[in-house]
């Protein structure tokens, strides 16, 4: 990813870009062929020459072919580089390059997490742990349910990636305010089938930034989803739930004070890596509205924005997929959790139960079940028997055996099948 944006792969392709228009000119008979092999021959400008020449140009394309014509043999041959293009012909299609090559790494590495996030839960399918709603317990559940949901979160994220790549690889070579005026469109054509890139529908002097404002929120959502993975890992990591581990390495210590801690130092690492990825999203957003045909307010934004969200995204990609490969799950502990309120997680369906026995739902089942729950919540006495208390003192004889069964925390996923079926094809 480091190599898509440097500073020698981004001249590299401007060559690229610049000497297919000249093979273009020169098959039209607009230029003279015997400048085609000396222009192809020459070696790109280092990032140090550019650099030194527009210190003095203040403009970076001058530079760059001034820099590039130093290294054609002969030196008149670059005379017909550039032919009837403007700077922008040149910058945007070399970023849509740049930006489908960014997109094909992140899409590689999306597609391994996906993989590591649907054997995971299929793992888990059937690994107890108690559901939570606002952070507190609310019925049983199965830990791979809670991955499947990331599995599904990713792949989507993934798939509209796919969909943005389509709307970057969009180039333009339309001339000065991008009527052709200089230059035939069958060049542009032959440029964009040459990189693999469309031709914009209509161009001023640049490709509307819509495209890669789409682009930049699709990575902006999979680093959020991403974050979402390691939020769910840092609270299962805290000390009261311990049912999460994060990877920790031989000789890796916690805390310079406290030799005990083992803290979830790639989760959080994750949390702060996607706001650096929403923050690109705005400032490339308002690319969108330029002065008339063009300015250049949105040049500046991108050479940090573009570069910095991918890289971003790409380096969380890589410990998101160390995260869960590595992630210790005490199934025990899980166990254990679901069990510590002492049953108030079957209160939902004890009330549908009361309900079923006859008991009127408002008047007499939701208050007999909330009063023995928060009198379990209170005393810490298990709910069953509060329950058959309440139940007592109002006269109502409980069917215990029925209530055995609803109290059992494997049926409360029996119905996940499908959902499990759905993860194994997920691809």
């Amino acid at each position: 990813m480091g190599r898509v944006w440097s500073d020698a792969h981004k001249y590299e392709l401007w060559c690229q870009v610049e000497t297919l228009v000249v093979e273009a000119h020169a098959a039209a008979g607009t230029i003279p062929a015997d400048v085609v092999e000396p222009i192809r021959k020459a070696p790109p400008p280092t990032p140090e020459r550019v650099h030194e020449i527009e210190a003095v140009t203040q403009h970076d394309v001058i530079a760059f072919l001034t820099a590039w014509a130093d290294n054609t043999e002969p030196r008149e041959a670059a005379a017909y580089v550039h032919f009837g293009m403007t700077s922008s012909d040149l910058l945007d299609t070399a970023l849509a390059v740049q930006l489908v090559e960014a997109t094909d790494i992140l899409l590689e590495k999306a597609d391994r997490l996906v993989a590591v996030l649907r054997d995971h839960a299929l793992e888990h399918r059937n690994t107890l742990r108690v559901g939570r709603t606002h952070g507190i317990h609310g019925e049983p559940d199965v830990w791979g349910h809670r991955v499947a949901d990331f599995a599904f979160a990713m792949a989507r994220s993934r798939d509209r990636l796919r969909r943005a790549r389509e709307s970057v690889g969009v180039m333009a070579i339309s001339g000065a305010v991008g009527t052709y005026s200089n230059i035939d469109p069958a060049v542009e054509r032959y440029v964009a089938e040459k990189l693999g890139l469309r031709p914009a529908d209509v161009s001023t002097q640049v490709v509307m930034r819509d495209g890669i404002s789409e682009w930049v929120s699709a990575l902006a959502i999979m680093a959020t989803v991403c974050e979402a993975i390691a939020l769910e890992v840092r609270h299962g990591q805290r000390t009261e739930v311990r049912e999460l581990w994060e990877p920790f390495g031989k000789g890796q210590k916690g805390s310079s004070a406290m030799p005990h801690k083992k803290n979830p130092i790639l989760s959080e690492r994750l949390a702060g890596m996607a706001r650096i990825v929403r923050a690109q999203v705005v400032p490339v957003l308002e690319g969108i509205p330029l002065w008339h045909e063009r300015d250049i307010s949105h040049s500046s934004t991108e050479r940090i924005a573009l570069p910095d969200a991918s890289i971003a995204l790409d380096y969380m990609l890589n410990l998101t997929i160390r995260l869960m490969s590595g992630l210790v799950v005490d199934t025990a502990r899980m166990r254990a959790n679901l069990d510590s309120t002492g049953g108030l997680i079957y209160t939902s369906t004890v009330l549908l139960e009361l309900v079923e026995m006859g008991m009127s739902r408002d008047d007499q089942a939701y208050p007999l079940v909330q009063k023995a729950a928060m009198e379990t919540w209170e005393t810490g006495v298990p709910f069953r028997e509060t329950l058959r208390r309440h139940a007592a003192e109002a006269g109502l004889t409980l069917d215990e055996a029925r209530l055995d069964e609803v109290c059992r925390p494997e049926r409360f996923v029996e119905r996940l099948g499908p959902v499990f079926d759905r993860v194994a094809a997920l691809t």
